[in-house]
C-alpha cells in the first residue's frame, strides 16, 4: 500500500512507544520477566478512511523468552500526539475508557454466556493490554497474522452483511436480558455520539442538512420533499438528542440495546477459507462508542455504512430481517424473560427514531459514497466545506436519494413530522 494511503498521524509512533515500554508489556502478558525484546518496527495499522477517533500502528516485536526466539504482530490504538482537529475533538471524550470497558468487562461475560448455550461466536479478539495514564492505550493480538482482513475494494457482499449482523445480534441480545435483569450493569456505557465535545455542532453533524436540502429543490423530481426537510433542518438536532439519550434520560416503551455505535464495513474483519475462498468468520472492531440507546441506531447507520448501494436498494428488508431472526433465537436461547422483540414492533421502532435516518441520509450517506465510491478523503470532507459541497453533485448519490426518499414516503417517515 502507497504511502499516501496511510493516515499521516500513523506514519510516525510517539516516542514513549518504544522497546522498553513494549517490553514491559510483553514480559507481563507472558509472565516472563526474562524476556527481551530484540528488535521492534513499526507500520500503520490501516488505511485511510478506516477510522478517525484514534491512531493505530502495527507493531513487529521480535524477542527472546526462556522458551526460546519469539516473533509477535501486535495492533496497537492510542490517542495522537500532535495538535490538530482530531485531537483537540477527541482529547477529552470518553473513547478509550469505553472500549477498554467492553474488552475487560462486557465483551468476555457476553462470550462466557454464549458458551453456556453452546453458541461458541468469538465476539472480540484478544486484548493483552490497556491503560488510560500516562496515556490512552489499548494493545491486541493482530487479526491480520489469523487470516482476518479489511474488504476496501468491494462493498460487502449478502453473506458477509449476515455474518456481522449475526455478531451484532447476539451482542445485542445479551444486553436486553441484562438490561431488563441486572439495568446497573451497563450503566457506564452512557457517551453515545451526541455526547462526544462538539460533535454536534461539528461539520460531521451540522454539515449536510442545508446543501441536501438545496439538493431536493434543485432536482424537479426531488422538489416534493424539500419542504419535508426545511422542517426537518429545525429540530433534527434536538430529536438526534432526544434519539441517544432516550434510555437514559425519558426511558420508551421500545427495544433498548447496547449499541456498537459506529457499526460500519470498516470496523469489522472477514476471515476467508484461503483455498476455497468461502467465508469462514467476521470479527467486530471498535467498541470505542458503545452506549445504551434504541437498536434503531445501530441498524439505521448500518443502513447506510454497511451495506451497498444494490443492497439498500434492494436487500434492506432482507437484511435487516434475517439481523430480528437471529435477535429472536439469541433471546430464546439465553433465557430472556422480557417482551419478545416482533417484525412489527421492530418496524415501528425503526420509524419512530426516523429523524435519525434523516441525519444519516443528508449527512453520512454522502460522505460514505465518497470515501467508498469515489476514494475521496475523509478528513478533506468533514473540514473542507467546498469539498462538502461536491459531494451532493455526485450523480450517484442524487440517484440514491431518489430511491431512499421513495422508501421513506412508502414507510411514512414524512407523516406527522
Amino acid at each position: 500500500m502507497a504511502e499516501e494511503s496511510f493516515n499521516a498521524d500513523e506514519m510516525t509512533p510517539p516516542e514513549w512507544l518504544n522497546v522498553q515500554f513494549i517490553g514491559q508489556v510483553l514480559s507481563d502478558h507472558e509472565k516472563d520477566s526474562n524476556l527481551k525484546v530484540t528488535n521492534l518496527s513499526f507500520t500503520p495499522a490501516s488505511a485511510k478512511g478506516d477510522h478517525y477517533a484514534s491512531i493505530m500502528f502495527r507493531a513487529t516485536v521480535e524477542y527472546t523468552t526462556q522458551n526460546g526466539n519469539c516473533t509477535k504482530s501486535l495492533i496497537i490504538k492510542t490517542m495522537p500526539v500532535e495538535e490538530g482537529v482530531k485531537k483537540d475533538m477527541f482529547k477529552d471524550s470518553p473513547l478509550f475508557t469505553t472500549e477498554i470497558g467492553m474488552y475487560s468487562k462486557v465483551l468476555p461475560e457476553w462470550e462466557r454466556i454464549l458458551r453456556t448455550v453452546k453458541d461458541p461466536s468469538k465476539l472480540y479478539v484478544n486484548c493483552i493490554y490497556h491503560s488510560l495514564q500516562p496515556h490512552q492505550i489499548i494493545i491486541f493480538d493482530d487479526l491480520v497474522e489469523m487470516g482476518y482482513a479489511v474488504v476496501r475494494d468491494r462493498f460487502l457482499t449478502q453473506e458477509e452483511i449476515c455474518s456481522a449482523y449475526a455478531k451484532l445480534a447476539k451482542i445485542h441480545a445479551i444486553s436486553m436480558k441484562f438490561i431488563h435483569e441486572q439495568p446497573e450493569y451497563l450503566r457506564e456505557f452512557k457517551n453515545g455520539l451526541c455526547d462526544m465535545p462538539g460533535l454536534i455542532d461539528s461539520p460531521i453533524i451540522s454539515g449536510g442538512m442545508a446543501p441536501f436540502t438545496e439538493l431536493l429543490g434543485r432536482i424537479p423530481e426531488l422538489n416534493k420533499y424539500q419542504p419535508y426537510f426545511e422542517k426537518i433542518s429545525l429540530h433534527f438536532k434536538d430529536r438526534l438528542r432526544a434519539t441517544m439519550h432516550e434510555y437514559r434520560n425519558h426511558p420508551q416503551p421500545g427495544y433498548n440495546v447496547l449499541c456498537h455505535a459506529d457499526y460500519h464495513s470498516r470496523n469489522m474483519m472477514f476471515k476467508h477459507n484461503r483455498e476455497t475462498g468461502c467465508l469462514e468468520d467476521c470479527m467486530l472492531l471498535d467498541y470505542q462508542g458503545c452506549n445504551v440507546a434504541p437498536m434503531a441506531v445501530d441498524l439505521m447507520y448500518s443502513i447506510y455504512m454497511l451495506m451497498g448501494p444494490a443492497q439498500r436498494r434492494d436487500e434492506l428488508e432482507t437484511l435487516l430481517n434475517y439481523y430480528l431472526s437471529v435477535l429472536q433465537e439469541t433471546l430464546k436461547k439465553i433465557g430472556y424473560q422480557g417482551s419478545m422483540p416482533t417484525p412489527q414492533g421492530f418496524w415501528a421502532e425503526m420509524k419512530r427514531h426516523r429523524y435519525y435516518e434523516f441525519l444519516l441520509l443528508s449527512t453520512f450517506l454522502p460522505i460514505s459514497n465518497g470515501l467508498r465510491v469515489h476514494k475521496l478523503d475523509l478528513a478533506d470532507m468533514l473540514h473542507n466545506e467546498e469539498a462538502r459541497m461536491k459531494l451532493y453533485q455526485l450523480e450517484d448519490f442524487v440517484e440514491e436519494t431518489k430511491s431512499v426518499l421513495a422508501r421513506f414516503e412508502k414507510s411514512g417517515y414524512f407523516e406527522d413530522l
